[in-house]
C-alpha cells in the first residue's frame, strides 16, 4: 500500500474500536456510514486486521444488499474507489469482475444481493456487511446470513421506520438478551468528506420529521411523503409506451436532473440518468449522447427557454413542458394515478422520494402543496407526465 495519507472519519474509528459481534450503524443522510465500513473492509483485506486487536488472517467478507444494481452503485462503488485511491487495485488486489470479488493473499471481499439465495443460504463467511439493512427481510435474508457468519456483522441504514426489524429484533431484543449488539449513531457532522454545500442543504431541512431521521439519525416515522410507496426494480423493461425523458435544469445550488420514463403494464417506470450540479448545456448534451439517448423526446422546464433552444440547436429533440395554474399539484396527481417502479441505481430519485413531502401546518396537518425541495428528479418525472398522461393536451398557464 502507498505511503500517502489516508483520511478516516470518526465513524471509522468507532467501528474499528467496537467489541460486539453485531455493530449497527444508524445515522442520518451523508453520515459516511457505508464509506467508513468499506474502508474498514479494505484495511482488513490488505492487513488481516478487522478491528483493534482482532485479526482474521484468512477468510471471506460478504457485502450484501437487497438488489445487485443498488449494491454496485453504492457499497461496491465506494469499496473499489477506496482500493483505487490507495493504489492497490490491480497491483496487490486482484479483482474478479464476474464474481464481484476482490482478493489479496488468503482474504476475499465479495459482493452479492439477497436475490441470489444460493449465496444467502450457501457457504459461510467470517464478516458480513448488510448495506441498507432495513431493505432486507429479517427471517429469509438477515437471519440466514447471520447464522452463516463466523465472526462479526456490520449493518448500516437510515432509521426512517421505528418499527423495522433492525430496531425490534436487534436493538430492542438481542442487545438485551445476548448483549452482543452495539449501535453507533452518526450524522453528517461525523463525515469529514462532505462538501460545505451539501452540509448546508442538509442543515436547511426544517421539517421536524425529516430532521429527526435524516439530520439527527434518530428513529422517526416520516409522514406526509408526496410519493409514499415506490417499487424498486433492476432495470427498465423493454417496450415502454409513451417513452421519453424529463429534464430539469440546474447549475450552482440545484442539480440538473434527467430521468427516463415510460408506461408498462399499467405502471410508470423511471430510471435516473443525470443528477449533478455545475453542468452546462454543453455538458448535458454530451452526457445525453453518451447515454445513447440523443434521439429520445425530452420534456424540459419551460422556464428555461434559452437552454431549451441551445439544446435544440445541438440536435436534441427538446420540448418545453406546458405548465399552468397548479401545474405542480396537477403533475403530481397524474403520477399518483399509477404504480411507480424505479430502478435501484436511481439513487438520487430514491433519496428524494424519502424526503419530498407535503407542507404541514403548525398543528401537523398536511396541506395539498408540496415543499419546494428534494424535487429535482421528481420534476423530471412530472414534466414527462404532464406531456404524456394528461387527457387534455391543451396549453396550460403558469406554475
Amino acid at each position: 500500500m502507498s505511503k500517502k495519507s489516508i483520511y478516516i472519519s470518526n465513524v471509522f474509528n468507532r467501528n474499528y474500536n467496537t467489541t460486539k459481534r453485531i455493530v449497527i450503524n444508524r445515522g442520518g443522510t451523508r453520515a459516511g456510514k457505508t464509506y467508513a465500513i468499506c474502508q474498514l473492509l479494505a484495511k482488513w483485506l490488505l492487513s488481516g486486521e478487522i478491528r483493534r486487536g482482532q485479526h482474521i488472517e484468512e477468510g471471506v467478507a460478504s457485502v450484501v444488499r437487497k438488489t445487485l444494481p443498488a449494491l454496485k452503485a453504492s457499497a461496491q462503488k465506494d469499496f473499489e474507489s477506496i482500493l483505487d485511491e490507495w493504489g492497490v487495485l490491480g497491483t496487490q488486489v486482484t479483482k474478479r469482475i464476474v464474481d464481484r470479488e476482490y482478493i489479496y493473499k488468503k482474504r476475499r471481499v465479495e459482493f452479492f444481493s439477497v436475490d441470489d439465495q444460493q449465496k444467502v443460504r450457501g457457504r459461510k463467511r467470517n464478516i458480513l456487511f448488510a448495506n441498507e439493512a432495513n431493505e432486507l427481510n429479517y427471517q429469509s435474508d438477515f437471519f440466514q446470513l447471520n447464522i452463516r457468519t463466523e465472526d462479526l456483522v456490520f449493518i448500516d441504514f437510515n432509521p426512517s421506520d421505528p418499527y423495522n426489524w433492525v430496531k425490534l429484533e436487534l436493538e430492542d431484543k438481542r442487545a438485551h438478551l445476548e448483549k452482543d449488539v452495539e449501535t453507533i449513531k452518526s450524522t453528517y457532522k461525523d463525515n469529514p468528506f462532505i462538501s460545505d454545500q451539501l452540509a448546508k442543504e442538509i442543515e436547511s431541512i426544517t421539517d421536524p420529521d425529516l430532521r429527526k431521521v435524516y439530520v439527527d439519525g434518530e428513529y422517526g416515522l416520516v409522514k406526509g411523503l408526496v410519493f409514499p410507496k415506490v417499487n424498486i426494480i433492476d432495470q427498465l423493461p423493454k417496450g415502454l409506451r409513451k417513452h421519453g425523458l424529463g429534464l430539469d435544469f440546474g447549475y450552482t445550488n440545484d442539480p440538473a436532473a434527467l430521468c427516463e420514463c415510460g408506461l408498462h403494464q399499467g405502471g410508470i417506470y423511471v430510471h435516473e440518468w443525470i443528477y449533478s450540479t455545475g453542468l452546462t448545456n454543453k455538458d448535458l448534451h454530451e452526457l445525453i449522447l453518451q447515454a445513447g439517448l440523443g434521439k429520445r423526446k425530452i420534456y424540459a422546464d419551460s422556464a428555461e427557454p434559452k437552454s431549451i433552444e441551445e439544446l435544440k440547436r445541438r440536435g436534441l429533440f427538446v420540448k418545453a413542458t406546458r405548465k399552468g395554474k397548479d401545474s405542480i399539484r396537477y403533475g403530481i396527481n397524474l403520477i399518483k394515478q399509477y404504480p411507480l417502479f424505479i430502478t435501484a441505481t436511481s439513487v438520487n430519485l430514491l433519496k428524494e422520494q424519502k424526503l419530498y413531502k407535503w407542507h404541514s401546518l403548525s398543528d401537523g396537518t398536511f396541506t395539498n402543496k408540496p415543499i419546494d425541495n428534494f424535487n429535482h428528479a421528481w420534476d423530471c418525472v412530472r414534466y414527462w407526465a404532464i406531456m404524456n398522461l394528461q387527457k387534455n393536451q391543451g396549453v396550460l398557464a403558469s406554475g
